[in-house]
């Protein structure tokens, strides 16, 4: 497990791995907070894994992440094909994705979903997650709809106004058939960012929020 060392000016942070249960779910959850991590430390690699998505929908995921992971020293790109919304019936499979991804990966920092997401595909990767991942620094991420899922989180990554603006323009140019719902808006997206940033007092007004379960100080 990563350990965040009071005294430490660089940790060991080498290989992240990013997941999301549909296109979208990663950039939207901790895309500022890749692009902060990239610009802070280039020589990180990345393992970035979507389990859905139909062929236009898995070529703008595609173009999301080498937008997002531009600059980094490593990049490996995985979308695969799940049934979107079937995920807890499909969860065999699933569960074995990620017996071979724990064999073929280790991570020193992963990106989830929340544990009490309300969409059914989002809580099985964060379960399977943690049941995969064991010893690992977990940070679930949030992501706004519908439901009203949104909770209290309990770790913050400040952002500036230039790294939003950053953030949100990488939405926009990567997922053009996103452009019709009526919630995939600035509106939405830098709201929840200043939200956030109110809580945390970030200097530079904006951050994304984390649920961080288990952290060793």
């Amino acid at each position: 497990m990563l350990k965040l060392d009071l005294g430490a000016r660089h940790p060991q942070l080498r290989k992240v791995l990013c997941l999301g249960a549909h296109c979208d779910d990663i950039e939207i959850g901790c895309g500022g907070t890749i692009l902060k991590l990239i610009e802070r430390q280039p020589r990180l690699e990345f393992l970035w894994v979507v389990f859905s998505g139909t062929a236009e929908r898995a070529a703008e995921a595609k173009r999301a992440a080498a937008l997002f992971l531009k600059g980094a020293a490593k990049k490996t790109i995985v979308v695969k094909h799940f049934r979107d919304s079937f995920f807890p019936y499909q969860g065999g499979a699933i569960k074995q994705f990620f017996v071979g991804l724990q064999k073929q990966f280790s991570p020193d920092l992963i990106f989830t979903h929340y544990r009490d997401d309300l969409h059914q595909d989002h809580r099985l990767i964060c379960e399977l997650t943690w049941n995969a991942f064991r010893n690992h620094l977990i940070l679930e991420y949030e992501i706004p709809k519908f439901d009203g899922d949104l909770g209290a989180p309990n770790c913050f990554v400040e952002l500036d106004g230039a790294m939003c603006r950053r953030k949100i323009a990488h939405l926009h140019e990567a997922f053009a058939s996103q452009k019709t719902k009526q919630w995939f808006t600035e509106e939405t997206f830098r709201a929840l960012l200043r939200l956030r940033g109110i809580e945390c007092n970030s200097p530079g007004k904006y951050a994304e929020a984390f649920y961080g379960r288990k952290v060793v100080l």
